[in-house]
C-alpha cells in the first residue's frame, strides 16, 4: 500500500472520491492513503452520503487534515470496515496527544463535539474512503481547540499506521493455513 503525505496545501471538495484519483493526480496506481491539509468545501451536488444530499446539506471547514483510501478490488461492506478501522486508529494517535476521543460509528467526537466527517463508497474499480479532521473550526470541535499544535505529524501517524496495518493483515493472510486444509503429517 502506497503512502503519499503531501507538503503542499490541497482543498478537498469531494472529487477526490472519484476511482483512479491519486493515478491522475500523482501517478499512483496502487491501493494508496494520500494524506493532505487544506479546505473542505462539498457542494450538495458532490455529497456522496444521499442522506445528507437530500436534505441539501454542504460540508465545510476552513481547515482541515485530509485522509483519501483507495483500495481495488473491495466490496461495499469491505470498504465501510476499512473506514472504521481509519477512524479508529484517528482516535488511537489522537490518544497518544492527550486527546479523548470516541468513535460513533464512522465519525471522531471530542469533547461531545463532532471532530471529523468520513465518507465511503464504492465504484466499479475501487473503494474509497474520506476522512477529514478539523483543524479549524468555528461550528464544530478542531484540533487547534484541543490543542493539538502540530497536525502535521498526526497526518503523517494516521497515513502511516493505516497502511501498517493493511500491510500486516495482508501478512497475516499468508500465513494461515486454511481450516480443514492439515493434516497431521505436515
Amino acid at each position: 500500500m502506497r503512502v503519499l503525505v503531501l507538503e503542499e496545501r490541497l482543498d478537498y471538495t469531494g472529487r477526490e472520491l472519484d476511482s483512479l484519483w491519486a493515478y491522475v493526480r500523482f501517478g499512483v496506481d496502487e491501493d494508496s492513503i494520500v494524506a493532505f491539509r487544506g479546505k473542505c468545501e462539498v457542494e450538495t451536488a458532490e455529497l456522496a452520503d444521499l442522506e445528507d444530499r437530500l436534505r441539501g446539506e454542504r460540508i465545510y471547514s476552513p481547515e482541515m487534515l485530509h485522509f483519501v483510501v483507495e483500495h481495488f478490488g473491495m466490496s461495499l461492506r469491505e470498504i465501510f470496515l476499512r473506514q472504521r478501522l481509519l477512524v479508529c486508529i484517528a482516535c488511537e494517535r489522537l490518544a497518544e496527544l492527550g486527546v479523548r476521543a470516541e468513535r460513533r460509528g464512522d465519525d471522531i467526537y471530542c469533547r461531545g463535539e463532532k471532530l471529523s466527517v468520513s465518507i465511503a463508497s464504492v465504484s466499479a474499480v475501487s473503494g474509497k474512503i474520506h476522512l477529514g479532521i478539523n483543524v479549524k473550526s468555528e461550528n464544530y470541535m478542531s484540533l487547534e481547540k484541543l490543542g493539538v499544535k502540530a497536525p502535521e505529524n498526526l497526518l503523517r501517524e494516521v497515513a502511516d499506521s493505516y497502511a501498517e496495518e493493511v500491510r500486516d493483515v495482508s501478512r497475516k493472510m499468508r500465513r494461515v493455513r486454511a481450516l480443514g486444509c492439515w493434516n497431521e503429517r505436515g
